[in-house]
């Protein structure tokens, strides 16, 4: 029987690349996101306001159940102690955080046993000048993978987090995060969302399941 994810961000970057994944793997996919996406036969684009989670519950009753929730949507705005913006925290702790609780507590009760959530995390979530703000918003997501794991082991679903490095997505070019320029990692290159999109259709797949609550950095040797 052909599996069904629902991935956040499907539209560019990291979402982008796992939903095509999955798509090559055989998944069915439902991909949220506000800029509209086609990516073929499975395919199936949601029209989603991340920013918005009060409207998430109700969008999800709508797909149906799911074999798999990913959440990958997210954006970065940098500024050093000092000239921190709370509006920019607001809007990051939103999509990051609150648009995945919104979007677990909806899906996961129909989700069959066996299932899978996989949050995006960052690999800035230890702490990155410049980035304190997105970082504590991506160390947020460890908490909830960590006690989601907990409570939803006994159902057989697994729930962790990939933690990207400087990836090579549109992200790296948004004017929001102008105040801290990108850094080679030391292995030479970006990370590819390829890579990522990899490690994530492991986790997602049948030898996954007994890895859960974990986190998973993919770096390029930036945290070396």
């Amino acid at each position: 029987m052909t599996k069904h994810a629902i991935v956040t961000g499907s539209s560019s970057g990291i979402g982008k690349a796992i939903a095509e994944r999955l798509l090559a793997d055989g998944w069915r996919v439902t991909g949220l996101s506000r800029t509209e996406s086609s990516m073929g036969e499975g395919f199936r684009w949601q029209q989603a306001d991340l920013s918005e989670p009060e409207s998430l519950a109700s969008i999800v009753e709508a797909i149906g159940p799911a074999d798999a929730l990913v959440h990958a949507a997210g954006f970065q705005r940098t500024a050093p102690l000092g000239e921190l913006d709370p509006a920019a925290l607001a809007g990051m702790f939103t999509v990051h955080v609150a648009a995945a609780s919104a979007l677990a507590n909806a899906v996961v009760p129909s989700m069959p046993d066996g299932g899978r959530v996989l949050l995006l995390g960052s690999r800035t979530s230890t702490g990155s000048p410049g980035k304190s703000q997105y970082a504590a918003t991506k160390a947020a997501l460890m908490g909830l993978g960590r006690t989601w794991a907990q409570e939803l082991a006994p159902r057989g679903i697994t729930v962790n987090v990939l933690s990207p490095g400087p990836t090579d997505t549109p992200m790296l070019n948004d004017p929001g995060r102008a105040a801290t320029p990108v850094r080679m990692p030391a292995l030479g290159a970006l990370v590819d969302p390829e890579d990522v999109a990899a490690l994530a259709a492991f986790l997602l797949g049948p030898h996954g399941k007994s890895i859960t609550g974990q986190n998973y950095v993919i770096c390029g040797g930036a945290s070396l």
